[in-house]
C-alpha cells in the first residue's frame, strides 16, 4: 500500500495547494506591500518583479491564443470560417454553445423499470421506466446530436487496457534492467534504445502488412487489439525512461529493507515503486496519451461502430466544406481532458523526466 498511499498523499497536496493558491497570494501581495511600506524590501525590486510577471503572462497568451483562437470558432457559431478573418472576430457579436451542446448530446440519468402489479395476474401489470433529463438537445435547436459519448467510450475502452498491459510489462522490466544482472544484458539494452528510436516510424512504415495480419487473424476491427499494439509501441522508450529512473534509487534502501527481512516482492513494492512515483506518472501520462490521441492505427484498423475520439473528429472533415464551429467545439471538448492532466501532473512529468530517483 506504500505506493498508493504516497499518490493519494500527493493528489490531496495538489487539490489543497489548488484551493489555497488565491488565498496565499493575496496575503504574499499584502506583505510585500507592507514590506515596501516599512522599507524593507525596495520598491526597484517590486517593480522588478511585477514586470517580469507581466512579460511572462503576455508570453503564456501568446502561446494560448490558438487554443481562444478555436473557442471563438465555436462559440462564433455556424457561420464562422478558420479560413477568413472576417468571419472570426476577437469578440463574437453573438456568441452560442450549441456546438457543444451538439457535441455532448442529451444528458439523461441512466433510466430503471418498475414493475406494478397484482401477483398471479396478467392484466394488471404496469411497467414505468422513470427517468430524469440533465440536457435535452433539442431545447436548444439540436436535433441530431454528434456520438461523442460512443467515440469518448471507445477511447476510453483503447487508452485503458493500453495502459494496464504497457505497464505490466514495463515495471518488471525497467527493474530488471536496473538492478539484475544476466546474460546479454547489455544487448537488451542497446535493442531497446534502438527500438526507442525506430519503434513508431516502424510501425506507421510496417502498417500495410500488419493490416493484412489482422485481417487474417479476423482482430482487425477489435479495441484490445488496437491496445495491444499501443502498449508495444509504449514499451521501448517508457522502459528506458523508467529505468533511467531507477537508477537514481540508491541501492542502501533495498538492502536496508532486506535485512529487515523483507521479501523481493515487498522490495519492490515498498520501497522501489514509491521512490519511482514521480517516474511512474509520467510514463503513466505518456502511455494513457499513446492510446487516447492516436490516429493512423485507429482509422486503419478500427470500423465505425469502434471509432475513437481522433478518428470520430476527422470524420467530421467532408468532402467540400468543414463545420468549422462543431469541429472546433469536439475538437476543444476532446482536448479538455488532456489539459486536465498536464495541469495537475505537470510536477510529476517534471520530476520523472528529471532521470533521478532522489532529490538533493
Amino acid at each position: 500500500m506504500g505506493l498508493i498511499d504516497n499518490v493519494g498523499r500527493k493528489l490531496k497536496e495538489d487539490v489543497e495547494n489548488v484551493l489555497l493558491t488565491p488565498v496565499e497570494t493575496v496575503q504574499s501581495w499584502r506583505n510585500t506591500v507592507d514590506a515596501v511600506q516599512r522599507g524593507e524590501v525596495p520598491a526597484s525590486e517590486v517593480v522588478k518583479v511585477i514586470l517580469a510577471t507581466l512579460a511572462s503572462l503576455a508570453m503564456v497568451l501568446a502561446l494560448l491564443f490558438p487554443i481562444y483562437w478555436i473557442l471563438t470558432a465555436a462559440i462564433a457559431g455556424s457561420g464562422s470560417s478558420l479560413y477568413t478573418s472576417e468571419s472570426i472576430r476577437l469578440f463574437p457579436q453573438n456568441p452560442t454553445l450549441r456546438p457543444f451542446i451538439w457535441v455532448v448530446g442529451d444528458l439523461i440519468v441512466p433510466s430503471y423499470t418498475v414493475s406494478v402489479g397484482v401477483p398471479l395476474t396478467d392484466l394488471a401489470v404496469v411497467t414505468q421506466t422513470p427517468s430524469l433529463t440533465l440536457l435535452d438537445a433539442s431545447n436548444y435547436g439540436v436535433e441530431s446530436p454528434s456520438a461523442f459519448k460512443q467515440y469518448l467510450w471507445n477511447s476510453i475502452t483503447v487508452a485503458i487496457p493500453t495502459v494496464l498491459i504497457a505497464m505490466s510489462l514495463i515495471i518488471p522490466a525497467s527493474y530488471a534492467l536496473s538492478r539484475k544482472e544476466f546474460i546479454y544484458r547489455r544487448k537488451v539494452l542497446f535493442l531497446y534504445v534502438l527500438l526507442t528510436q525506430v519503434g513508431g516510424g516502424l510501425g506507421v512504415a510496417l502498417l500495410i502488412g500488419m493490416y493484412a495480419i489482422y485481417v487474417q487473424f479476423g482482430i482487425n476491427n477489435s479495441k484490445l487489439a488496437l491496445a495491444v499494439f499501443y502498449a508495444a509501441t509504449a514499451v521501448p522508450f517508457n522502459t528506458w525512461l523508467l529505468k533511467t529512473y531507477m537508477d537514481g534509487i540508491p541501492v542502501s534502501y533495498e538492502e536496508a529493507a532486506v535485512v529487515d527481512g523483507a521479501p523481493p516482492w515487498r522490495v519492490v513494492t515498498e520501497v522501489i515503486l514509491p521512490m519511482s512515483a514521480a517516474g511512474l506518472a509520467t510514463i503513466f501520462i505518456f502511455i494513457f496519451l499513446t492510446g487516447w490521441t492516436e490516429f493512423v492505427v485507429a482509422q486503419t484498423l478500427l470500423g465505425t461502430e469502434n471509432y475513437t475520439l481522433p478518428v470520430g473528429l476527422y470524420s467530421l472533415v467532408g468532402e467540400y466544406s468543414i463545420p468549422w464551429a462543431r469541429f472546433s467545439a469536439f475538437a476543444l471538448t476532446f482536448a479538455f481532458p488532456i489539459m486536465l492532466v498536464y495541469l495537475f501532473a505537470q510536477r510529476y512529468i517534471e520530476g520523472g523526466l528529471s532521470f533521478s530517483g532522489m532529490e538533493g
